[in-house]
């Protein structure tokens, strides 16, 4: 019988381990953990085997539950009062599907466990099944704490988390009915331990399959990302291409100019050369800020505007041509910003009423991007019915994420005929 205890103990440690290590990997994150964590294990194991090895008082014992939960948490570079908060979650969370445990197992068996005192064998191995119960039901309970913590935007068919619950639900069944049915010997400790052990395997399973999911929607994303900076590319080799094309059409002006000069025709030449410099004005519109990505990115809605009989404002100016946000990240927000106006502005049926602003502005420590357009739209509440970003939604989610990685952040307003489209940038030091 001591053998059994001792392998019951054994297994429910290494269980608890395993268990509680899938839980601050959902909730704390797989890439927080630190390079070497084989003291905290060692901590765990030990205390969590003297917890349930030995009947402690019941102070004691949800101290060292506490410490020995905590220990595992220190495994991971997050701040004190993170660790602090989900050691004590976690804590409550086992706590109280214990409770449930208890409640079932005294429903099943007609005895009230919350009253009365079991001493003895009899309080191991109830000590034991209320514990394999627990850990049961808290595989079914982390995964769901995970999407709750983490607001995960990838979507798994709701088939597999039916199915992962039904694996849970037949594996406390078997074990309430293995606990009561079956007779306390090595058969029973391998029944139980075979249960688990599948249980641990689907959750094992699952888990990859949110991770690959999530790691398969953001590789979609990069790739989409990709796709638009090759655009944005293209972009700014057509900018440079109209540039060598007003470089060629004025060397073409020059000789004429040339040439008048020649025969003192200095009249004509004047004429000529001022008649060239507004009709450069006229069809070359062009941004020259000295920041290359504005100046492409700007220049070359400039010329789609015109092209589409789009009105198209600029009110730009920067404290310096040098903007300390990293080219592609600049490329992604005004990039994206532009071309939601313009797609907007295209269908408005109306011609007169195709207009957009664009306005940017930066200081010594910030870059501000704010582009209006007028839409067809009516107004709505964007924040909270995506079906009203119909011709905005492209880019807005790469947009936001910019915004977290600078700490800066995304306003949207829209009003009757317009949407007003607002990014600010802090400059990280």
């Amino acid at each position: 019988m001591i053998i059994f205890q001792l392998m019951s103990v054994v297994f429910m440690t290494l269980l608890m381990t395993f268990q509680t290590n899938f839980y601050f990997n959902s909730v704390l994150g797989k890439s927080r953990r630190k390079p070497r964590r084989a003291i905290y294990f060692i901590v765990f194991i030990l205390l969590n085997f003297l917890y349930l090895a030995i009947r402690l008082p019941g102070a004691l014992s949800t101290i060292i539950a506490l410490v020995f939960i905590f220990s595992l948490a220190q495994s991971y570079q997050v701040e004190l009062k993170i660790k602090i908060m989900y050691t004590v979650m976690y804590a409550a969370l086992l706590t109280t599907v214990n409770l449930i445990s208890i409640y079932m197992v005294s429903a099943i068996e007609g005895t009230d466990y919350f009253v009365e005192a079991i001493y003895g064998p009899e309080y191991f191995w109830l000590f034991t099944k209320i514990l394999l119960l627990g850990c049961s039901i808290m595989f079914a309970v982390i995964p769901i704490v995970n999407l709750i913590v983490k607001r995960r935007s990838v979507k798994i068919h709701y088939r597999s988390y039916f199915l992962f619950l039904i694996v849970t639900v037949i594996t406390v069944y078997q074990i309430n009915v293995i606990s009561i049915y079956s007779e306390k010997n090595i058969y029973y400790i391998f029944s139980v331990i075979g249960s688990l052990f599948l249980n641990v395997f689907i959750v094992y399973v699952f888990d990859n399959v949110v991770e690959k999911t999530q790691l398969a929607h953001e590789n979609a994303q990069l790739q989409q990302q990709m796709d638009y900076q090759d655009a944005n590319y293209e972009k700014t080799v057509h900018s440079f291409k109209n540039i060598k094309s007003i470089i060629h059409d004025i060397n073409q002006q020059f000789l004429y100019i040339e040439e008048c000069m020649k025969r003192n025709e200095l009249s004509a030449a004047r004429d000529h050369i001022r008649f060239t410099m507004n009709t450069i004005e006229h069809e070359y519109q062009r941004v020259n800020t000295g920041n290359l990505v504005i100046d492409a990115l700007v220049t070359n809605t400039l010329a789609v505007g015109q092209a589409n009989g789009i009105r198209v404002d600029t009110r730009i100016q920067l404290h310096s041509q040098d903007v300390h946000i990293e080219r592609y990240d600049l490329c992604v927000v005004l990039g994206n910003m532009l071309d939601n106006a313009v797609e907007a502005s295209k269908k408005v049926r109306v011609a007169e009423d195709r207009y957009m602003l664009i306005a940017i502005h930066s200081t010594a420590s910030t870059l501000v991007v704010q582009i209006m357009n007028h839409t067809t739209q009516q107004a709505a509440d964007l924040k909270t019915n995506k079906s009203d970003l119909e011709f905005h939604g492209f880019g807005l989610t790469n947009i936001s994420r910019i915004c977290t990685k600078y700490g800066g952040h995304m306003t949207i307003e829209q009003k009757q005929g317009s949407f007003n489209n607002m990014v600010v940038l802090p400059y990280n030091s």
